[in-house]
């Protein structure tokens, strides 16, 4: 069975918008160049050689799609092979290699994928959708890399739940730039 491991750049306020700084909000670009920092580098490659595939909204994919396939680099090389499972009622042409537009239900069609699929099954960005994985107790695990800035406005990565959805921390590292990595497993009974 497969396992949903929501992987997320957030600042310290809960912000996901824009943290490569090439979307347009006006305090977007907070996570500085990534390339930059061996330790977000390596937890990056670490993650995509752990995952069996990847799970993304279709705003994210085309985020990605637009950047990696032109990139080399071991990195590159394993987001670029990886199955890719694209939750969209819009998209029509995946142009990325080895993508698969999910266009039923999303909740149906993520339990069907955690069925078939064994392994780490990385959904990165995507927040509307980890917004829907959450409210239906589909995520088997956290990952966060904490930034530490407050951006005072921007989309939040955790959305209104209809419960409390409690967690047990199960890893910490702090890296380059006082970034805190933090690794969350839903509780057991929860």
């Amino acid at each position: 069975m497969g396992k949903i491991v929501v992987s997320e750049n957030v600042s310290l306020d809960g912000v996901v918008q824009d943290p490569a700084g090439d979307e347009g909000f006006r305090v977007g670009g907070w996570v500085g160049l990534i390339k930059d920092s061996p330790q977000l580098g390596k937890l990056a490659l670490d993650e995509a050689l752990d995952a069996e595939a990847l799970l993304l909204g279709r705003r994210s994919y085309e985020w990605f799609a637009a950047r990696w396939p032109s990139r080399g680099g071991e990195l590159a090389d394993r987001l670029n092979t990886l199955p890719k499972y694209v939750v969209s009622s819009t998209l029509e042409h995946p142009a990325w290699n080895n993508s698969t537009v999910l266009r039923g239900d999303v909740l149906s069609e993520v339990s069907t994928l955690r069925q078939e699929l064994n392994g780490e099954i990385m959904v990165p960005a995507s927040f509307q959708l980890v917004h829907a994985l959450v409210e239906h107790d589909l995520v088997d695990e956290l990952r966060l890399k904490v930034f530490p800035v407050v951006l005072g406005a921007g989309e939040r990565l955790f959305g209104q739940t209809s419960d409390k959805k409690p967690l047990r921390l199960v890893g910490t590292q702090t890296v380059e730039g006082g970034v805190t990595f933090l690794a969350y497993q839903r509780a057991p009974g929860a």
